[in-house]
């Protein structure tokens, strides 16, 4: 059994991607370590809010440990919301005003074109090492779907005719960003 901490107080993200591990690996939250701080996100990039997630934990902690950070970025408005995803309506990480933001932000535009990108940073048995995921797709006009968290009712992934909102997470698990970066996760651990 490998018991490892998932650096992320977002209780979605802990169930979605425990729903992927095989049943040997398990996830130790925050919550189960006595972590209840907010942990920095200051980097300017994806893998460098990941990396500066796993520092924190294994330097106050000295756990092994992974995090992600995950960013939506939009081709026409130069990658952004990027890593500013989850507060890109403002502070308070609020879904439903990010998704407005940014609905607005494209109305009238053609070109809708996005990716989710995840990276996956963690420390373990003392080395540093990371995974990506990149899911393409593109902004749909209009909120579809009740399922998943973020962006998820707005995103329609390439190739498909439903938003993430509208997928099992079974689904979404298969197709997704976060999807593909925890199966390179589960492959290292079963090299």
């Amino acid at each position: 059994m490998i018991e490892i901490v998932f650096a992320t107080n977002n209780s979605n993200k802990l169930h979605e991607v425990q729903a992927q591990l095989p049943k040997r690996i398990k996830l130790i939250s925050l919550k189960d370590i006595g972590c209840n701080e907010d942990i920095p996100e200051t980097q300017n990039t994806i893998e460098g809010n990941a990396i500066q997630k796993v520092d924190y934990i294994k330097k106050k902690y000295n756990l092994d440990c992974f995090a992600d950070d995950t960013g939506l970025e939009v081709e026409i408005l130069n990658g952004e919301p990027g890593v500013y995803s989850a507060r890109y309506a403002g502070p308070e990480k609020n879904a439903d005003d990010n998704i407005q933001k940014l609905l607005y932000k494209l109305k009238d535009k053609a070109n809708r074109k996005a990716q989710f990108k995840t990276v996956i940073a963690m420390h373990f048995r003392g080395k540093l090492i990371t995974f990506e995921g990149i899911c393409k797709g593109e902004i749909t006009e209009n909120i579809m779907g009740s399922r998943g968290f973020g962006y998820d009712p707005i995103f329609k992934p390439l190739g498909h005719s439903k938003t993430f909102a509208q997928l099992s997470l079974n689904e979404k698990n298969k197709i997704g960003h976060r999807g593909h970066a925890v199966a390179q996760l589960i492959d290292f651990f079963e090299a």
